[in-house]
């Protein structure tokens, strides 16, 4: 009664109106930032699935381009009797038949191919028109004999310094196709760093860390072009952080696996560089992206 009387009840009645759409609002307002978070984290994995998504894309151009030079759907009815990827026990064995070739002096002919160079001389003249193969494969090693008993091109991981010569066996060197000697791989990803020294196959150590570059954009509030600008000052830093691990190891000749747009950026200090499909973290990761590396396509005349 002295509320009425003295007009409080309606200012009361006002306060509790107002106070309801505060509470309105601010749920509004935190749906608002949830979906705004949900958005930006959306986008990051997004993001992520964009980056495999690419370097599947260019694993299967790649393969598709392979399956084009070998005469596949281009009216060319020349191509490799078979193609296969080897690794392991098999590329042992593989590997251990060439060696054993020994024939006279000058009767095997064993060559190196540059990526987008042409046949040499000697692979043309022995091959004919299959040497247009060995053009397509490049880069890769070429191993052919005068009476045409052997026949196979490898492509391997490490591709050495274009050579040709003739000789009484095949020219091979282990360490082309195997994990042999002191090495150090190292997986480079936007989220994820791995790195082993091994000794042949043993791995002697290892060392991996995560990034923060997930984890620092999942807040929302950003706009589209602050947020990109964060990601990619964030990925630097991870790159960063990637080169002083690699900076300390111990064993000086270096391989770099990972996401085919970063491990360019290691060109320089790599033997060499390779985009894999190796995915997690910890050992598991590094070991898929040893043995995927370490992988050699066969292919036969």
């Amino acid at each position: 009664m002295l509320d009425e009387l003295l007009g409080r009840a309606e200012l009361k009645d006002r306060i509790g109106e107002l106070e309801e759409e505060t509470e309105h609002l601010e749920a509004q307002l935190e749906a608002e930032s949830e979906r705004r978070a949900d958005a930006v984290s959306a986008r990051q994995d997004a993001e992520e699935r964009v980056n495999r998504l690419e370097d599947r894309i260019a694993q299967l151009e790649g393969e598709l381009e392979r399956r084009r030079d070998d005469g596949e759907g281009d009216g060319d009815n020349l191509a490799f009797r078979s193609r296969t990827d080897i690794r392991g026990e098999r590329l042992d064995e593989v590997l251990a038949r060439l060696e054993s070739v020994e024939t006279g002096p000058e009767s095997v002919l064993s060559a190196a191919v540059a990526d987008g160079a042409a046949a040499p001389d000697a692979v043309d003249d022995l091959l004919g028109d299959r040497a247009r193969l060995v053009e397509r494969a490049a880069p890769c090693l070429v191993y052919a004999d005068d009476a045409g008993l052997v026949s196979a091109v490898l492509e391997p991981p490490v591709q050495p310094d274009p050579f040709c010569e003739w000789d009484d066996a095949t020219r091979i060197d282990r360490a082309w196709c195997q994990p042999t000697g002191r090495f150090a791989l190292a997986l480079v990803r936007a989220d994820v760093f791995a790195i082993g020294e091994y000794d042949g196959r043993e791995r002697r150590s290892m060392r991996s860390f995560e990034s923060d570059v997930k984890g620092d954009h999942s807040k929302g509030g950003f706009s589209q072009g602050r947020f990109e600008r964060i990601r990619d000052e964030q990925i630097e830093a991870h790159l960063g952080d990637c080169r002083e691990a690699i900076s300390d190891r111990d064993a000086e000749r270096l391989f770099v696996v990972g996401d085919q747009r970063l491990v360019g950026e290691f060109d320089e200090e790599a033997v060499a560089t390779a985009a894999v499909d190796a995915t997690g973290n910890g050992e598991a990761v590094l070991d898929d992206a040893l043995r995927e590396f370490f992988t050699t396509r066969l292919s036969t005349f």
